[in-house]
Parts: structure tokens; sequence; C-alpha cells
């Protein structure tokens, strides 16, 4: 599916620019730019330094004279204003009219959904003074209204297609969020079960548990760590904390779990 973005009458160079690495943060990189106000707006300074590094995106984009031009291929075109347009397409959020692409089942406002198998989806961003013109509106089928403060709604053009781009990209599948450790392991119950013996005797050398009128601690500490679903990292880490407290209490010689086992 093509999806591409277009900025219409552009009057800052840096909203280029930011709208380019907002475009890449999501896996997109097809940019046309409508009759920008500075016809060498990719090559300028600020444009460059609010890209971020997304310059491949700058270098792909296209400038062109009409948006007949830019809409060339496009199949599904989606408006970006915060004003619903009397006569105009309906206006609903991303998130319920990409839903409606995606599940034509799901209930919405919005027109019955395209093929999206061959669809081209444009996004249409007007200027930053002036937003859409109604005739560039009348055009698409829909109308994205993002939910926003009724007092303060409106957004930098770089923040708006931002949010566009990712609920778009959230619609299509997303990406995986990067672990920033590996997985941790689970202890099995061996594991468990050997780590609350050796808490038993830790917890009877400081004097914490008769061993004579035991009472239900280590069953109520067994269904706790069930419960906490402990990792082999964590079992290692309190049986490190039972033989400290075991040492401090002067347990002469540490005895293996088969001698002590789990009381009832």
């Amino acid at each position: 599916m093509q999806t591409r973005f277009i900025l219409i009458n552009t009057s800052h160079a840096g909203n280029v620019g930011a709208a380019a690495r907002a475009m890449k943060t999501m896996g997109f990189d097809d940019l046309v730019l409508v009759a920008p106000r500075w016809p060498n707006v990719l090559r300028r300074e600020e444009t460059i330094q609010r890209a971020s590094g997304a310059l491949d995106v700058l270098d792909k984009a296209r400038i062109v004279e009409t948006l007949d031009e830019a809409l060339d291929g496009m199949t599904h075109l989606c408006a970006t204003a915060m004003t619903p347009r009397d006569f105009g397409p309906p206006t609903v959020t991303p998130r319920v009219h990409f839903e409606t692409l995606m599940r034509p089942d799901a209930a919405t406002p919005a027109a019955a959904p395209p093929d999206t198998a061959n669809m081209g989806m444009g996004f249409l961003f007007g200027s930053e003074r002036f937003g859409m013109r109604n005739e560039d509106v009348y055009r698409c089928h829909t109308c994205l209204s993002i939910p926003s403060n009724p007092k303060f709604g409106s957004l930098n053009l770089g923040a708006a297609l931002q949010v566009v781009a990712y609920e778009w990209r959230l619609a299509l599948g997303g990406y995986a969020v990067q672990e920033a450790t590996a997985l941790p392991v689970l202890a099995d119950a061996s594991q468990v079960a050997g780590m609350l013996a050796h808490l038993e005797r830790s917890l009877i050398a400081i004097g914490f548990l008769d061993p004579q009128v035991p009472k239900k601690l280590m069953p109520r500490l067994n269904q706790l760590f069930n419960r906490a679903h402990v990792t082999q990292e964590e079992v290692q880490m309190l049986r490190g904390i039972a033989k400290a407290m075991a040492q401090q209490a002067g347990l002469p010689k540490p005895l293996s779990d088969a001698q002590h086992p789990v009381s009832d």
C-alpha cells in the first residue's frame, strides 16, 4: 500500500524538515510539497537541521506546482482540518477512520472503506497560516481531526503529521517495541522449592520461625512466590539473602535442601 504525505503551500522551512523526520520515524518516505513558499526549501539549512538525519526523505521528496500533480496515483485522500466543513467529507479521528479502512465491519460515520490492497493513501496538510482550503478538503474522502483541547487545538504542522503517521503505522501493524534486556527466565518448581527450603533454614536460624510451631508461614511464602512468578535470577538473589541471614545467625554449616524439606 502506497502512502504519501502532501504539504500544501508550506511557509516555514523548518516544518518541512520536521515532517521528514516524523515520516521517517514511522517508516514512510513519500513526501510531496505543493507550491511551498521557498522553491529551494528542501536544501535550506533550517530544513536540514529540523530533519535530524532524515535526509533520505528530503532527497526523495518532490516539489510540484499543483495539487493535481501531487495526487497522481492516490486513490484515498485524507484531509487534516480541525474545523468540519459544510458539505465536506465526514470528520472523524484518525484512529476511527483507520480502523474502518482495515476492519470494514467497524462501526463509524465514515464512508464505506475502499479496497486497501490496491489503495494509494494520501494525507493532505494545509498551510500553517490558513490551513486547508475548502476546495481541497472537498476533494478528500474523509477529514481527519486530532482530538485536542477545544480551547487550544491547533497543532504545529510537524506535530500533526507525526500523530497521523503514528496512527497510520499502528493501523498497518506497527513496529515491535525493542526490549532493553533479554526476557527473564522463570524459575521452575524445583528451583522455587530449593529456595524456600534455604529460606526456611535461615528463618529458623534467626529465630523468626519456630520449627515446632511453624503454623502456615512457609505455605504462605510458597503461594506468594508462585503469584510473583519469580525468575531464576531472583531465586539466586533470595538464596543469597538467606545465606547472609544464616551467617549472621552463626549457623555452622549449610545443609542440603534434601535434609531440610519445606514445612507443611
